[in-house]
C-alpha cells in the first residue's frame, strides 16, 4: 500500500508535465530502487526543465554582445602600465592572508574517466616524482601558506553526486593532508536531469536512475550556501574567498600577488587570464562589453564569430586576447549578494551524446548528439561585480589542466608532468642547483611554494642527474 501511495504521488508530480514514463520500470524495481528513483524525481523542479527546453534554441544577444565586445581591463605580465606594482600586489595579498582574511574553494565535482581512471579527478596520481594526488597538492600547498601566513586558510572543496562519497573516504582515509578537519568543508554540488533533444522528456539511465549530471560549476553559489558554506566563510570573518578547480595542479593557491591586485582594485571579482596564443583558441574568452566584463565560452553557440576573433588592435595586436583559466577571487560579500538573485547566473545548453535506456530498458549508447544538458558556469558572475578585473599570468607557470588521456597532444598526464616538472627545475636553477635536462624533479608544498623560499630553505650543491623529490 505504501509503494501504491509512493507511485501515484510520484505520477501526480510527473503527468502535468508529461514526464511519467520515468515510471515506466516501477513494477520490476526492488523497494529499494523504488526509494532511490522516487528520491531523484523529488529532488527535480519539472516546471524548471520544461521552460529550459522551451527556451534551448535561444541565443540571448549573444552575436550583439559579442560584435561590441573589447579588450578587458587588464593587470598585465608587462606591468609598466599597470596601476600597481607586482610587489605592491604581493604586500596586500599577504597582509590580507596573514589576517586570516582569506579563504579557498576548489570544485572537484568531475570525474576522470577520460583519463581511464574510474575515479574523482581529484585523486589522479599526477605529481612527477612523488606521484600525489592532485588533491594532494592543492591541500598542501593551503596548508604551507597558513603555515608562512600564521593563519588558518579553510578550504570549501565541492564535489557532484557522482564523486562525493569516495571524496570524502579519501580524504579522510589520508588525514586531509595536513588540513584540520575543522577547516575543511566539503559541500556536494547540485545535479540537473539530461533530457531527449527531440522531446524534452527527462532520460532514464537505468530503470531505477534518471540520467543526471552535476549542474556546472555556477552550482558553487547555491551549494556553497544551501550547506552553510558561505555562513561558515562570514562566521570566520572571511572577506575573500579564492577559487580554483581541480585539474590544474600549477595554481599558486591563495597566491598574495592575485589576491593583491583583486584588493588594491577594490573588485568584487577578479578572474586570472593567459595571452591567447592563436584568435580560434578553444578558451573562454574575456572580453569587456559597455563597461562590464563577461567571458564568451568556446563551446557555445559555437564561440566567438571568426571575424570577431581575428580582430586586430592598431599595434597588430589581438583585441580579444584574454583567455580563462577559470582561477578568480570573490568578494564574500558580493557572494552573499549574488545569492539572492534567481536571474544571477542563467542556465545555458549544451548538447551531448547520453547512454540512456529507452522505452523497452535496452541500453542504447548513442552514436550522434541525443540530449541537451542544462549548466551553469560561475564566471557568469562578473557583469554584475563592481569593478571586475583580469590579471594576466604566464602559462608555462601557472596553467597546466589535466583534461586528455595519454598519447593525446596537449593536457595529458604526460604534458602536465612535464610542465611541472620544467617548472620545479626552474626554482632549482635559480637557487644555484643545476638540473639536467630531462630529469624530472619535483619540489614539496611544504618544503617551498616558490622560487624564492626555495633558495632561502635549500644550499647549492651537486647537479641532480636522476628523478629527484625535495620535500
Amino acid at each position: 500500500m505504501i509503494e501504491d501511495r509512493m507511485r501515484d504521488e510520484l505520477q501526480a508530480l510527473l503527468a502535468p508535465h508529461g514526464q511519467d514514463h520515468l515510471l515506466a520500470f516501477w513494477e520490476g524495481l526492488s523497494p529499494a530502487q523504488r526509494e532511490a528513483l522516487a528520491a531523484e524525481i523529488r529532488s527535480i523542479d519539472f516546471s524548471q526543465i520544461a521552460a529550459l527546453y522551451d527556451k534551448r534554441d535561444v541565443v540571448e544577444n549573444v552575436r550583439d554582445l559579442v560584435a561590441r565586445a573589447g579588450s578587458p581591463r587588464a593587470f598585465r605580465l608587462d606591468a609598466a602600465r599597470n596601476p600597481f606594482s607586482p610587489d605592491e600586489a604581493r604586500q596586500r595579498g599577504a597582509d590580507a592572508l596573514a589576517a586570516g582574511q582569506i579563504g579557498v574553494i576548489l570544485v572537484a565535482g568531475g570525474q576522470a574517466t577520460r583519463l581511464g581512471f574510474d575515479h574523482p579527478k581529484g585523486m589522479f596520481p599526477i605529481a612527477p616524482v612523488s606521484g600525489k594526488s592532485l588533491f594532494q597538492i592543492h591541500i598542501e600547498k593551503i596548508v604551507a601558506a597558513g603555515k608562512r601566513y600564521g593563519a588558518r586558510i579553510p578550504l570549501y572543496l565541492m564535489t557532484s553526486p557522482a564523486t562525493h562519497e569516495e571524496t570524502v573516504a579519501f580524504l579522510e582515509r589520508h588525514d586531509r593532508f595536513g588540513l584540520a578537519e575543522e577547516d575543511l568543508h566539503v559541500f556536494c554540488q547540485a545535479a540537473m536531469p539530461a533530457v531527449d533533444a527531440a522531446s524534452g522528456k527527462v532520460l532514464l539511465h537505468a530503470p531505477d536512475r534518471l540520467a543526471l549530471s552535476p549542474d556546472g560549476h555556477g552550482g558553487t553559489l547555491a551549494a556553497l550556501r544551501s550547506s552553510g558554506g558561505l555562513e561558515d566563510a562570514r562566521r570566520r570573518g572571511l572577506a575573500q574567498l579564492f577559487y580554483l578547480q581541480v585539474d590544474n595542479p600549477l595554481v599558486d593557491v591563495a597566491g598574495p600577488e592575485f589576491v593583491g591586485y583583486h584588493l588594491l582594485a577594490e573588485s568584487e571579482l577578479s578572474t586570472q587570464v593567459i595571452a591567447k596564443r592563436d584568435p580560434l583558441e578553444r578558451v573562454g574568452n574575456v572580453v569587456e562589453v559597455d563597461g562590464r566584463l563577461h567571458v564568451v565560452e568556446y563551446v557555445e553557440y559555437n564561440g566567438l564569430p571568426d571575424e570577431i576573433a581575428r580582430r586586430r588592435n592598431s599595434d597588430g595586436s589581438l583585441a580579444i586576447w584574454a583567455g580563462s583559466i577559470a582561477v578568480h577571487v570573490f568578494d564574500v560579500a558580493f557572494l552573499e549578494r549574488m545569492a539572492d538573485r534567481a536571474d544571477a547566473l542563467p542556465f545555458h545548453v549544451a548538447r551531448k551524446k547520453v547512454a540512456h535506456v529507452d522505452s523497452r530498458g535496452t541500453h542504447i549508447q548513442p552514436a550522434e548528439t541525443n540530449a541537451i544538458k542544462f549548466e551553469r558556469f560561475i564566471f557568469d558572475l562578473l557583469p554584475w561585480a563592481a569593478r571586475a578585473i583580469v590579471v594576466e599570468v604566464d602559462p608555462a607557470r601557472a596553467f597546466a589542466p589535466l583534461k586528455n588521456a595519454p598519447g593525446k597532444k596537449t593536457d595529458t598526464p604526460e604534458t602536465v608532468r612535464a610542465q611541472m616538472a620544467a617548472e620545479h627545475a626552474g626554482w632549482l636553477r635559480r637557487a644555484g642547483i643545476e638540473v639536467a635536462d630531462d630529469v624530472a624533479v619535483e619540489i614539496s608544498p611544504l618544503l617551498a611554494l616558490d622560487a624564492d623560499e626555495l633558495a632561502k630553505k635549500i644550499t647549492p650543491g651537486s647537479p641532480v642527474t636522476k628523478p629527484t623529490y625535495f620535500c
